[in-house]
């Protein structure tokens, strides 16, 4: 990873952080008083050359729901928490994701980290060398379709990302991850 982009993820997680401070304290509080179990769920993902490490989000899901994603549950609104389906809408349930990117498990943009049991995907990002970088936030696949897309399509936008990658394309996924976030644009639940 270029020094200018981890300087970057620092830079902007930390002034996040501070800055949605309280807006996390109530996020968090609104999932305890909601349901029973944890604030966050630690999802077991697949990092930089295939290293497992865990990435917390705030708890959307009933305790006990199955590890898959989200799409391959065969009715995933059963199991969203009261306040579940507004945390996924408002990509909310994606902030505390921002400790990943301060310590450099994950950077703002980079190919969205795979569950630890999703082998194919992992092995197609692997093929094509994807699996050297950092993962992130958002990327390119995100934006072009998320959970839509096919496994061998998100992984030709990932390894398109891989080709491009400079700090101006990196502003122009944010920018439109920021506007597909307001507008809810691929976003199922």
């Amino acid at each position: 990873m270029p020094w200018y982009k981890r300087a970057f993820d620092i830079a902007l997680s930390t002034l996040l952080i501070l800055f949605l401070l309280p807006l996390l304290l109530v996020l968090a509080l609104a999932i305890k008083l909601s349901s029973k179990g944890p604030v966050l769920h630690r999802s077991k993902r697949v990092g930089r050359n295939n290293q497992l490490f865990f990435m917390p989000k705030f708890r959307s899901m009933r305790i006990n729901t199955p590890q898959l994603p989200t799409h391959l549950l065969s009715n995933p609104e059963a199991y969203l928490t009261p306040i579940g389906s507004f945390l996924r809408r408002s990509s909310l349930d994606e902030l505390p994701q921002l400790w990943n990117i301060l310590k450099g498990d994950m950077s703002f943009v980079g190919p969205r980290p795979a569950l630890f049991n999703q082998d194919d995907l992992v092995a197609l990002r692997t093929e094509r060398g994807i699996h050297a970088m950092v993962p992130g936030l958002t990327g390119w696949a995100q934006v072009n379709g998320r959970d839509e897309l096919p496994i061998p399509v998100k992984v030709q936008f990932d390894y398109e990302y891989m080709r491009r990658q400079s700090f101006l394309f990196d502003i122009r996924i944010m920018s439109l991850t920021v506007k597909k976030s307001l507008c809810r644009e691929g976003i199922q639940h």
